[in-house]
């Protein structure tokens, strides 16, 4: 009995992808880092709690990362529905009666935390388009108009509802995710040319209609960032300076100045790399983006062996997901996107970004786990 127990064990061990996991545990390890000298400099006050808020977090994260590497990923296929319209009713309870800070309404207070619907939505979206899209052929020319109405629906009313709150930067994070897994399966380039000339045409629209003021600041000091260098053009300066201040090899840990000294602003969330980038110089961050790109690369690899569609659909799904917001996040704070509020995966200080990344990356592991039958 105790040598068919070890086998069994030896079995599971070996199923897992321990090259999964030990670039996540190193990333974790480096966003700790980083998050400690953010919340620990001379005058942080009362953002120094936040190390031990995310030390819980990521406990929590590797535990729903480990119960979802064991628990089959295809029954999430089956409640795809359910997950979807259940956080559909979360943001709609968001709109009408969720919590507000900073002139947004993006939360709901739960108390033991402050739960964003919009950041699980991303997920909920890599699960029921990966259901509607699993069934599809990638044979052919593509995805015609009639294919894309009901994947358009999926992804346009949280969009809708994510950008009253108003957060567009995750609607656009939500419409990068699920057109990637769209793109991924093949769309006919005469839709493409034609979404494309639509988007363009209903620009100006939207820039007249749709922006807020703030959101025109944003892409006026994106174009001039010396427009207004100590009002709404602050964040980006401050965060260029310290990127830039940082060199080859950086001030060192805890010695970087706008970060210690609180010119940097929001430095434990939107502007952690800025911080990391401050303080290791151009060899810490490339370390990073080394990092980041080895897990892309694993994931390719898993999406690739995965044994049916569904699995390697969440696969990329989870891999757009935690691209985009390194794409966006690094270029935002290096000066070569706007400033949007869009957090860097596994290294900013945030619980339901922490969860909602470790889940998908949970059910990256589950693919990988069952890739092989035998």
């Amino acid at each position: 009995m105790s040598l068919s127990m070890n086998i069994e064990e030896r079995t599971i061990l070996k199923r897992i992808d321990w090259n999964l996991v030990l670039v996540i545990f190193a990333l974790n390890i480096v966003g700790l880092m980083n998050l400690y000298s953010a919340t620990h400099g001379p005058h942080s006050g009362g953002v120094a709690g936040l190390f031990v808020n995310q030390i819980v977090w990521i406990l929590v994260g590797w535990s729903v990362f480990f119960l979802f590497t064991f628990f089959d990923y295809y029954f999430v296929s089956r409640i795809a529905l359910f997950v979807y319209f259940g956080n559909l009713a979360a943001l709609v309870y968001v709109s009408l009666y969720g919590e507000t800070a900073l002139g947004a309404q993006r939360w709901i207070d739960l108390r033991f935390f402050r739960y964003q619907p919009s950041e699980t939505m991303k997920l909920c979206l890599i699960v029921i388009l990966a259901k509607f899209l699993a069934p599809r052929t990638t044979d052919g020319p593509g995805m015609g108009a009639k294919d894309l109405f009901w994947p358009l629906v999926i992804m346009g009313v949280p969009f809708a509802l994510v950008v009253k709150q108003p957060d567009l930067g995750t609607a656009l994070m939500l419409t990068a995710i699920g057109g990637t897994l769209v793109l991924f399966m093949k769309v006919r380039f005469r839709i493409l040319a034609t979404l494309v000339i639509c988007a363009l045409i209903s620009a100006p629209i939207a820039w007249t209609y749709g922006f807020k003021q703030y959101q025109k600041d944003r892409i006026h000091n994106f174009l001039e960032p010396e427009n207004d260098p100590l009002g709404s053009g602050y964040n980006s300066t401050q965060s260029k300076i310290a990127v830039g201040s940082g060199k080859f090899l950086g001030k060192g840990f805890r010695k970087g100045t706008q970060s210690q000294l609180e010119f940097l602003p929001e430095r434990h969330t939107d502007f952690i790399y800025s911080v990391l980038s401050e303080e290791h110089g151009f060899v810490g961050s490339t370390l990073v983006l080394a990092l980041f790109c080895t897990l892309f690369l694993i994931c390719i690899r898993i999406a690739s062996t995965a044994r049916e569609k569904f699995g390697a659909l969440l696969v990329v799904g989870s891999m757009a997901y935690i691209f985009w917001h390194m794409f966006i996040n690094i270029g935002m704070v290096i000066g070569v996107l706007p400033i949007v509020g869009v957090p860097l995966p596994l290294l900013s200080y945030g619980g339901s970004g922490m969860l909602t990344t470790m889940i998908g990356l949970g059910l990256v592991s589950s693919v990988a786990y069952r890739r092989f039958l035998f």
